[in-house]
């Protein structure tokens, strides 16, 4: 599969909403429980302003997934660290494709003069756990029972990795 690597731009508002959606729908990987409406989709993306935000593109142009660093704190100490926001099209994980998308946020996140990344990751996903960590991020903390989503409590995990 080739896939390219490119900024997100407005024409990709539904198709990006459509893969977070699903997540929010049927996984713990999103931690809403509501759906987000397209025209919510600036709003979505205003908490990455400044930051690389990145969209997988198969050959045909289709979306499939998506990155992006934010802001870890708005307080300046902590202005070299990022929080990571990767998702992917449904049955287009295990193929390498939220490996390349993170590649390529280290690599805009180092010219920016980020130097950590963030994850903050449900205890219940552990596909998203096992990717994290392959992928040379570090377990660095769990909250213990502080999410609830469809009646279910579940514990954060945060994993960090140096870049």
């Amino acid at each position: 599969m080739n896939i390219t690597i490119e900024p997100i731009r407005a024409s990709d508002a539904e198709e990006i909403i459509d893969i977070f959606n699903y997540y929010t729908e049927n996984t713990f990987a999103a931690y809403t429980e509501k759906l987000i409406s397209y025209d919510m989709f600036d709003a979505f993306f205003r908490s990455a302003a400044g930051y690389p935000a990145l969209a997988a593109k198969e050959e045909t142009g289709s979306i499939a997934g998506f990155g992006m660093l934010r802001p870890f704190s708005a307080i300046p100490a902590f202005s070299r660290t990022a929080e990571l926001t990767c998702f992917l099209k449904h049955g287009y994980t295990g193929k390498g494709i939220g490996s390349i998308v993170l590649e390529h946020l280290e690599k805009q996140g180092r010219e920016m003069g980020i130097s950590s990344i963030l994850a903050s990751i449900c205890s219940l996903n552990e596909q998203s756990i096992r990717f994290h960590l392959r992928n040379g991020f570090r377990e660095c903390g769990c909250f213990r029972g502080v999410g609830r989503k469809r009646g279910m409590t579940f514990d954060v995990i945060y994993c960090q990795k140096m870049i």
